[in-house]
């Protein structure tokens, strides 16, 4: 770089240059330290914000509303195995005029009351498969829960990180503001003696305004996290750490992929819905096939002419009905069609839930490797800078290198900090995003401190009610 002498400026005596430059390069050393991973006593753990998100997120109290929805339809399709019974009931005042007796007419009233209990003795397989596609469903709400708690519990540990990591970088940055503001006020002091031209304030004002501006787009991306962290957890973030170690993963890829077969919810909800589709078809069959029904039937009635006595009349019945269906306007066809259309696509919907699962798997296996690979560069990456950042310090200091060399290896040096800091929070993100889609990314998997949800308790309440409209909610395990 040429200098060019500044007219006007006075040669700096002999002793002010050594001050001037003892001023200079005076940095703190703490801008020039690794951040520390703070951890306080009172900090929030990832295993704390992960319980408050299981605790008191609506998405997974929605979905355990629509799981005991789903419970009850055990419930209506024994039904069919159960007695309806009904009670009838009418009251009728009039007058009767006949002809051809003009003038002739007569008051009447009457009374009729009526129990009907009509039991299903067979409808065509209807109930017994119905029950079963029931239970089928209430299986994959279940699976539907855990991809919904698995889905918050990861949305929780991502917007932790990022406030971390967000956190760190802002604080990197405003040292980084510091430093180069006593760089800046140590190279105007040094132009006003004339050791450097005025090019050289102009590169420290321009690195002070980027410097500046990146730590703006920090705290900027600092908001959006805060905001996705009170979203996820239900509580604005307070003071957090860094997690000590990474999450338990599997061994290798292939074990991931073999675990994640058996425990991933989204593939065993499709399974499950499978399995209720099949089903389906033969509920919709039973209407192509015979029923068969006993009814029952005790009724009294009273009716009464005027000028008549009282005529009671008392009934009781049983009657065994038959009915096989010969031709309902090809309705019931269609919907066993439509039926074995959706079997099949919900058969088809295993292999995309599969296929999906085995690439979330792939991806973050890789990243969690990526990760890892870049934290082990951005470590030494850090530690050349620092030694470069100090050699070009030194080297200016007997006039070999310029004001643009130090503040480009002060650059080099933060951009490695940011780096390192970002790969350690994508490895945290990376590994619990392998542990969802896995499966094992659950409240009890994980050993939460909370009392976890039983979904089989509400559906044993209710699977065999028999009366009753009053929620019966199920109590959290202890």
């Amino acid at each position: 770089m040429h200098e060019n002498s500044s007219a006007g400026a006075a040669p700096a005596s002999a002793a002010a240059r050594p001050r001037l430059l003892a001023r200079f390069l005076l940095i703190p050393a703490a801008a020039l330290l690794p951040l520390a991973l703070a951890a306080p006593g009172h900090a929030e753990s990832l295993a704390a914000a992960l319980t408050q998100a299981y605790l008191n997120n609506p998405q997974i109290a929605a979905e355990r509303a629509r799981l005991r929805a789903t419970d009850e339809g055990v419930a209506r399709a024994k039904s069919g195995w159960r007695p309806q019974v009904f009670a009838n009931g009418s009251v009728a005042v009039g007058h009767k005029k006949t002809t051809p007796n003009p003038g002739f007419g007569q008051d009447y009233n009457s009374e009729q009351v009526s129990i009907t209990l009509t039991q299903p003795i067979f409808n065509g397989f209807k109930t017994v498969e119905g029950v079963k596609q029931a239970k089928a469903a209430v299986r994959a709400g279940r699976q539907n829960l855990l991809a919904v708690e698995q889905k918050v519990l990861l949305d929780a540990a991502t917007a932790y990180m990022n406030v971390v990591r967000d956190r760190q970088i802002l604080n990197l940055r405003q040292r980084n503001i510091s430093v180069l503001r006593e760089q800046l006020e140590a190279t105007r002091a040094r132009f006003k003696v004339g050791e450097i031209t005025r090019t050289d304030v102009s590169q420290s004002r321009a690195a002070l305004a980027q410097a500046r501006s990146a730590a703006a787009q920090a705290r900027a991306r600092l908001a959006v996290s805060r905001a996705q962290y009170e979203q996820a957890v239900g509580h604005a973030p307070g003071r957090l750490r860094f997690p000590r170690h990474c999450p338990k993963m599997p061994r290798s890829l292939n074990a991931a992929l073999a675990r994640a077969g058996r425990l991933n919810p989204n593939i065993l909800a499709a399974a499950y819905n499978a399995q209720a589709a099949r089903h389906g078809v033969k509920v919709a069959f039973g209407d192509l096939l015979p029923s068969v029904s006993l009814q029952a039937q005790l009724s009294a009635s009273r009716s009464k002419a005027e000028r008549f006595a009282p005529v009671k009349t008392r009934d009781a019945r049983i009657m065994g009905t038959l009915s096989i269906p010969l031709y309902q306007g090809g309705a019931v066809y269609a919907s066993v069609r439509q039926a074995r259309h959706k079997a099949n696509a919900a058969q088809l919907g295993v292999m995309v839930a599969r296929r999906a699962v085995h690439q979330q798997v792939y991806s973050a296996w890789n990243n969690v490797l990526a990760s890892r690979q870049v934290i082990s560069a951005a470590t030494a990456q850090v530690a050349a800078a620092r030694l470069a950042y100090e050699g070009v310090r030194q080297e200016y200091k007997v006039g070999s290198r310029t004001t643009l060399d130090v503040l480009n290896a002060r650059q080099t040096l933060l951009d490695a900090r940011v780096s390192l800091v970002s790969a350690r929070a994508a490895e945290m993100t990376a590994a619990y995003s392998l542990l969802a889609a896995i499966g094992d990314l659950t409240a009890y998997r994980l050993h939460l401190r909370a009392a976890a949800y039983d979904p089989a308790r509400h559906y044993r309440l209710v699977k065999s009610q028999l009366f009753g409209a009053r929620d019966r909610k199920a109590a959290p395990r202890r």
